[in-house]
């Protein structure tokens, strides 16, 4: 027992150790007590999506801003990414969509990933009587990328579960005719990010202008009705109404 505590908080295993001692409790916490841990986290992706793109209407990637809860929510196929849209991507942008932390959501993704590292940190430097000195360093960053292969394999399955599941429980009519904030500009058809509270929980959807004027970011909406496919919501600027 007390060797394999002093593998586990070795010098080269204590930092990915002490981190999913913390996961665990994060989800231990959140199954005990519901409690929804999400935290603002914005990213910029440049990226216009097209409208028939299979989106969750509670996801939130968009051409402006991702938040972490935005993650924790995203449905997006890299297959919806239209081929002349990928060079508009940066690189992270293209790894977090590619290793699943986008259409999975992301505190899933980043639990498997940090226990795949950990699992192989530990191994190889078990096995190799490295874990305290430079040579288990080496193994420890050397395991990311095969950690992050084995991530996006084993999360691959889940896609279509989440993809299904609503985990905010939204009925489309209950968003019909209430307020939120668009966080993006949009005009036209272009579609953008709408934020808003129901029963004190913060929900995202997507949506599009309703008569295709320009709505700029930061102004309050009004949710006018939900779009055919389901895909988005249709919205007005609350002060034109």
């Amino acid at each position: 027992m007390d060797e394999l505590i002093n593998i586990l908080f070795s010098s080269v295993n204590i930092a990915l150790s002490t981190l999913l001692i913390l996961l665990f409790t994060y989800w231990l916490l959140t199954i005990i007590s519901g409690l929804d841990f999400d935290l603002d986290f914005d990213i910029d992706v440049e990226i216009e999506i097209e409208t028939d793109l299979e989106i969750d209407t509670a996801s939130s990637l968009e051409s402006g801003n991702i938040s972490l809860d935005d993650f924790s929510n995203a449905t997006i196929r890299n297959e919806d990414i239209l081929p002349k849209r990928k060079k508009d991507l940066k690189f992270w942008q293209v790894f977090l969509i590619y290793f699943n932390f986008v259409g999975l959501p992301f505190m899933f993704t980043f639990t498997f990933w940090i226990f795949c590292w950990w699992s192989l940190t530990i191994s190889s430097t078990y096995l190799t009587g490295s874990t305290n000195n430079n040579v288990g360093f080496i193994l420890f960053f050397l395991a990311i990328i095969p950690s992050l292969i084995m991530t996006k394999i084993g999360t691959n399955p889940f896609k279509n579960f989440f993809k299904h599941l609503n985990r905010k429980g939204v009925k489309p009519m209950q968003l019909v005719g209430r307020r939120g904030y668009i966080s993006s500009n949009i005009s036209k058809n272009k579609l953008g990010l709408v934020k808003l509270t129901l029963d004190h929980s913060p929900i995202t959807i997507y949506a599009k202008s309703f008569n295709g004027e320009a709505i700029n970011s930061g102004e309050q909406v009004l949710i006018i009705k939900e779009s055919s496919d389901k895909k988005y919501y249709y919205i007005q600027s609350y002060k034109t109404i």
